[in-house]
């Protein structure tokens, strides 16, 4: 009769853990010693991780460091919000990066002037409502009409202003390219003829223009494709209207498409201070050497253009087109039309202001880092996360929630009479409503800290002065009063209840702001406030108060 195996014998057989662990068979004295030094050995290693793990939380927790993430839809001023607290807590770095946010804000405004190019044509009365959407913004951003456009005004001056700032075409591309691959340098630059300015007979143009390499852009850049098509084959979004020289068809379907960068791109580079300013020009003098001497540097071209693009701004008629059809570039991000004459400057130098104000979409999760003194002046490492806040990139929020300290959550309210880029279905403030919902009810977050910054306060008060009516877009909003005051505390309350009623912890530190985040000295007080609330209850949390 075979013998039974014994309880041990028949978990090694059922258990390969187990099994694995047991000794081999027929293992010699000598074997057996070897082994158990290795694993002597083996379990000292893991005890010395393990005590490392509790000395570093014990650190931690001696020195405890805030997680705040950024959330809310695209444009909704997070970014903008990251920059005030690097003004704050890094100034030194914030105003080391000013001079490299020139590309930046050069961008910004020759899209600009090209958007108003585009809508004061003769044939853009010819783009149908749903087309026409993305360049009533003066951003990626389309807005809602208030009623159906009629264009009676016509720019008679439209002809030369096309032709002066034709060199902005090819200088839209070549900024492009300096954001997107600074490690690159850029071909020889030539000096194409002078254009026959007789056609602008009122102006003195300098018409020294100089021109980058073709190409396309490099991996790092993003132009979503646009929905804007040709106003004479609405139907094929493949297509574009024509434009004067010759333009390929991808620039064309680009110009209203936002142009966006990853995180990892080291676009700063192109623009740096290093880069830019040498010192001095010659061993018999002081004066330094920079950008404004390099014939090559995109400023040269855009001073060329500036009378120009100021008589295009200024333009009475083309101001009254803008107006009926319903365009608000004031409102976009990356506003500069009203700074043209300085920014267009040969020794411009980026103010934090404008730095603020400037418009670049940065694709992936961008983190900074700040060490700032807690209410008894200790020393605290912040870790700030801006994640992205398009409708396919807010995926990337979750592996953010499990030891998160505070959430920073921005609305625009100002953005009632939009709708999403990326659905143009989606009205944006009942996106934010519903992505608000969905933040406040999340269990994973219910011991984090929540700050609402009802943003854009601004261009809400000059949105309600000029006409456009909050009912017209929430008809919930009823018969009530259409001004500032009425509108704002709607949309408090509006988000406030919200909160209230579906909070996943309802005594969790939570306040509302009504914000302008490009508003320096109300920012910072507000940031102040914010990170008050937050490192108290940081400390809460850690058992120290």
């Amino acid at each position: 009769m075979a013998r039974p195996l014994e309880p041990n014998r028949r978990r090694s057989l059922s258990d390969p853990l187990a099994a694995a662990l047991m000794p081999p068979p027929n293992e010699s004295t000598a074997d057996r010693e070897r082994r158990l030094a290795a694993e002597s050995e083996a379990k000292r290693v893991s005890d010395g991780i393990d005590e490392m793990l509790r000395a570093e939380k014990k650190e931690k927790k001696a020195k405890p460091e805030i997680k705040v993430l950024l959330l809310g839809q695209s444009e909704s001023g997070k970014s903008t919000t990251l920059k005030q607290f690097q003004l704050m807590h890094a100034t030194a770095a914030f105003h080391a990066d000013r001079i490299a946010w020139r590309a930046v804000i050069y961008l910004n405004l020759v899209r600009s002037v090209r958007r108003i190019l585009d809508a004061v044509s003769p044939d853009s009365d010819q783009l149908d409502e749903a087309d026409d959407q993305e360049t009533r913004s003066g951003s990626a951003v389309p807005s809602i009409r208030e009623t159906p456009v009629v264009s009676k005004t016509r720019v008679t001056r439209y002809p030369q202003y096309r032709h002066a700032l034709e060199p902005l075409r090819e200088l839209e591309e070549r900024l492009i390219r300096m954001l997107s691959s600074p490690d690159e340098d850029e071909a020889t630059h030539t000096t194409p003829p002078k254009p026959d300015w007789s056609l602008y007979a009122n102006s003195n143009f300098n018409t020294q223009i100089h021109v980058g390499k073709n190409g396309r852009p490099a991996p790092f850049i993003t132009i979503p494709p646009s929905r804007t098509s040709s106003p004479l084959s609405p139907l094929s979004p493949s297509t574009s209207l024509p434009s004067p020289g010759g333009s390929s068809n991808s620039s064309s379907k680009s110009k209203n498409a936002e142009v966006s960068v990853h995180h990892t791109s080291n676009w700063k580079k192109a623009f740096s201070l290093g880069n830019r300013i040498k010192s001095p020009k010659s061993a018999h003098t002081n004066e330094i050497e920079g950008w404004w001497d390099d014939p090559s540097d995109p400023v040269h071209v855009l001073n060329s253009c500036a009378q120009p693009m100021l008589a295009l701004w200024k333009d009475p008629s083309v101001k009254q087109r803008l107006r009926e059809k319903q365009i608000r570039l004031e409102e976009s991000s990356g506003f500069f039309l009203d700074e043209i004459s300085r920014i267009t400057a040969l020794r411009y130098f980026p103010s934090d202001q404008d730095v603020l104000k400037a418009r670049l979409k940065t694709m992936g999760v961008v983190e900074h880092s700040f060490s700032i003194a807690d209410t008894q002046r200790r020393f605290i490492q912040w870790k700030i996360y801006d994640v992205g806040g398009a409708q396919n990139q807010r995926h990337a929020w979750a592996p953010y929630f499990e030891d998160v300290n505070a959430i920073i959550f921005l609305a625009p309210i100002s953005a009632f009479d939009q709708v999403l880029v990326e659905d143009p279905r989606m009205n944006r403030l009942e996106d934010s409503l519903l992505l608000w919902k969905s933040v406040v009810s999340n269990k994973l977050l219910s011991h984090v800290s929540i700050i609402l910054f009802l943003n854009k306060v601004d261009l809400l008060q000059a949105k309600l002065k000029s006409g456009v009516r909050l009912s017209h877009h929430m008809p919930r909003y009823g018969d009530r009063p259409n001004d500032y005051e009425n509108v704002s505390t709607y949309f408090y309350n509006k988000f406030g209840g919200i909160h209230r009623r579906f909070s996943s912890n309802k005594e969790r530190e939570f306040k509302i702001h009504l914000t302008s985040v490009t508003d320096t000295i109300r920012t910072a007080m507000i940031i102040q406030n914010v990170r008050d609330i937050i490192i108290t209850a940081n400390l809460k949390n850690i058992h120290l108060m």
